[in-house]
């Protein structure tokens, strides 16, 4: 494999670490991106990478948040250990919609949605959604502060919001922390959810896809979906600082705006250019 190769899975990382956790759409950065970054690779290894680099960034949520989220630290009180059993048991239900949509329609959402158009379309509508709530929220107290006020139909209803983000380009964490602050949730209680959803969502998507690829990959196809993890890894812990400490201070209207920006250039752009 060439040095430009590397770079262009390099190149895809970044984007993957920085907008799978910003509510702008990773899978829609990354359709979009393949416009202009060709990896040398087969159209099936293409679709595999575009999803399992995923992995990548998962992990970097398991890393920051592993305290939170492992109910064996012995630093826990018995309380706090079945605090921790509780959410994990919450996110088992909110992944529940997912699951049940997604496994048996996969194929049939990816051959009609995944195009430049359907992204367009969803970078806009929910760019103008976020704007929307930040400014019916302007002024009202958030009836979730905390993850333990989260209850399990809570966390189904913010788990069908899920489901929404298999449309390229509305994005997953975007869904679900819409869906959250609709129903009552902090900023920081959305974003927190939305991360702990994705590791079994996430997980369980890269094997879909393992699993009817097969595991029989080249040499230089395990360098491109390792290096791409990697990356992924690496920018996904920066990310998801940055958002973390963000929203402590801001809310999501420069998302929103930002989405809105971004539709409206690629719409010109497949409109004029790239026809």
């Amino acid at each position: 494999m060439n040095f430009l190769e590397l770079m262009k899975v390099v190149a895809l990382g970044v984007i993957e670490g920085i907008t799978e956790w910003l509510p702008i759409s990773s899978t829609g950065h990354m359709i979009l991106a393949d416009e202009f970054i060709h990896l040398d690779v087969t159209a099936e290894f293409k679709s595999l990478f575009l999803v399992v680099i995923q992995l990548g960034a998962i992990l970097a949520v398991v890393t920051l948040f592993f305290r939170k989220l492992n109910p064996f630290a012995l630093s826990k009180t018995p309380k706090q250990r079945g605090d921790t059993v509780r959410l994990w048991l919450k996110v088992l239900v909110g992944i529940l919609p997912s699951a049940l949509i997604g496994i048996p329609f996969d194929d049939q959402i990816e051959a009609l949605f995944f195009g430049p158009w359907p992204v367009v379309v969803t970078l806009i509508v929910y760019g103008v959604l976020f704007i929307w709530l930040e400014n019916r929220n302007r002024g009202r107290q958030f009836v979730v502060t905390d993850l333990n006020q989260l209850t399990y139909t809570t966390a189904l209803a913010i788990g069908a919001f899920q489901v929404l983000s298999m449309i390229p380009g509305t994005s997953r964490s975007g869904a679900t922390i819409l869906g959250a602050m609709l129903i009552g949730c902090s900023r920081y209680v959305a974003a927190e959810f939305s991360f702990f959803l994705a590791i079994p969502t996430m997980f369980g998507a890269s094997l879909l896809k393992l699993v009817k690829f097969g595991f029989d990959f080249t040499t230089d196809e395990w360098v491109i979906l390792l290096l791409g993890m990697a990356v992924a890894y690496v920018v996904s812990v920066l990310a998801i600082k940055f958002l973390m400490g963000y929203i402590k201070k801001h809310d999501f209207k420069v998302f929103g705006w930002y989405r809105i920006a971004l539709g409206a250039v690629l719409a010109v752009y497949f409109a004029l250019i790239a026809r």
